[in-house]
């Protein structure tokens, strides 16, 4: 096997092992958990569920079709750059980075497409169900994200002395994230570290 070869094979079976990791996690808090419950770990780490129609860590911009399709284009973007970096000859450790990105990506696609044809979506504290194909709780390309991660690190209230924030309630840190965006997060940081002058190679 050439190193092309065992890059290429590398990357693939990283990427999917990233997926159904990402969809194993998320299938078990939504079948096991009604919206928003709780499960306190520590004093600094709950699974928390929620669904956001957006972005990374529950932003929301444009509209989910426009996201959805914007997600499918950039995997696929990636998915040839990553194709192209293995045949010129790319290092081991940038070949890790971008493959977490793609795979993050992935994951949250996988969520959008199908999670409204295959989910209902019962009220609390009924929990979701799968239920036959397009007889879900949204159309095609139009399900919700599933997050679960909640690591409010350190909290504290403001003096009421200062202007604008006094007496409002902080949270470090508050985002409601999944496994799918730890792995975006951990490989684009990876490579404004180590990798920034390949970027746009």
């Amino acid at each position: 096997m050439t190193r092309q070869q065992a890059q290429a094979l590398t990357s693939a079976a990283t990427a999917l092992g990233i997926v159904a990791i990402d969809q194993a996690i998320k299938v078990a808090v939504k079948t096991g958990m009604h919206l928003h419950q709780s499960i306190r770990v520590t004093d600094w780490f709950y699974i928390l569920f929620t669904e956001n129609n957006g972005m990374a860590f529950g932003m929301e911009v444009f509209s989910k079709w426009i996201l959805t399709s914007f997600r499918i284009v950039a995997v696929a973007v990636l998915v040839w750059f990553i194709c192209k970096n293995i045949r010129r000859g790319i290092g081991w450790g940038y070949l890790v980075c971008l493959t977490l990105i793609t795979a993050g990506a992935a994951g949250n696609i996988f969520d959008c497409l199908f999670y409204g044809m295959i989910f209902n979506n019962p009220p609390a504290p009924l929990v979701a169900e799968f239920v036959p194909w397009g007889t879900g709780y949204g159309q095609l390309m139009l399900g919700r994200v599933v997050d679960m991660f909640y690591f409010p690190l350190v909290e504290w209230d403001w003096p009421a002395s200062l202007p604008y924030i006094g007496g409002e309630h902080f949270i470090f840190f508050s985002p409601i994230f999944n496994f799918a965006d730890a792995c975006i997060s951990c490989g684009v940081a990876m490579l404004l570290l180590f990798y920034n002058q390949k970027m746009f190679r």
